[in-house]
């Protein structure tokens, strides 16, 4: 489906089974689209538990650029998409996420979006080779979610790898890098398991 944004068109792919019982929105990474062994294995994830998912484009991305432009642009467009997808699935709790920029993005939104969660990928904690700069360090962004956050990193992934007290739950594979592409089977597994603690604790009982 093409949703229309003030920043262009966006568009999604949804699966949905009979009766969902959440809304489950991933988008892809910076330059990137969705169909990486990450995110399909997320998706995987939601439809298993039984979500309604949801595979977003954003609208840089149609237009063929490979920069999302302003962040506060960025967020506008993509709470735009939310309330679009919403519109069919307003009873039930969302759970947003992505890959690197898209988790990032994701983390940023939660709150306006009206997230009960957030599932980030690969997030990018530092550009690669400022680890010791924190004035570079995006871990506010990962703070500022303000649900709980789920986050799975690879342990060789340039971008680093957040602390564990700024999430929910750190998942590190050993080996992968910012990819995420060797162990798609764990990377379900671990967003599974982390769905269903998280509905227990929160009393979201349709996740």
């Amino acid at each position: 489906m093409e949703i229309l944004t003030g920043a262009g068109p966006a568009r999604a792919e949804v699966e949905a089974p009979a009766a969902p019982r959440f809304l489950l929105v991933l988008t892809h990474g910076a330059g990137g689209g969705v169909a990486t062994k990450d995110i399909f294995a997320a998706r995987r994830a939601g439809l298993e538990a039984g979500a309604a998912v949801a595979l977003v484009t954003q609208p840089y991305r149609v237009r063929g650029a490979r920069a999302p432009g302003s962040p506060d642009r960025q967020d506008a467009a993509w709470l735009e998409i939310i309330s679009a997808l919403r519109r069919d699935y307003s009873e039930l709790p969302l759970v947003q996420g992505g890959r690197s920029n898209g988790a990032r993005l994701a983390c940023r939104t939660a709150q306006a979006a009206g997230a009960a969660a957030v599932v980030a990928l690969a997030f990018p904690l530092h550009p690669p080779g400022q680890a010791g700069e924190p004035e570079r360090s995006r871990a506010a962004e990962l703070r500022a979610a303000g649900v709980p956050v789920l986050v799975i990193s690879g342990g060789r992934d340039p971008f680093g790898v957040p602390d564990p007290a700024d999430a929910d739950r750190l998942v590190l594979l050993p080996g992968e890098t910012h990819a995420l592409s060797r162990h798609p089977e764990v990377i379900a597994a671990a967003i599974d398991s982390w769905l269903r603690d998280v509905a227990q604790r929160a009393g979201l009982s349709a996740i």
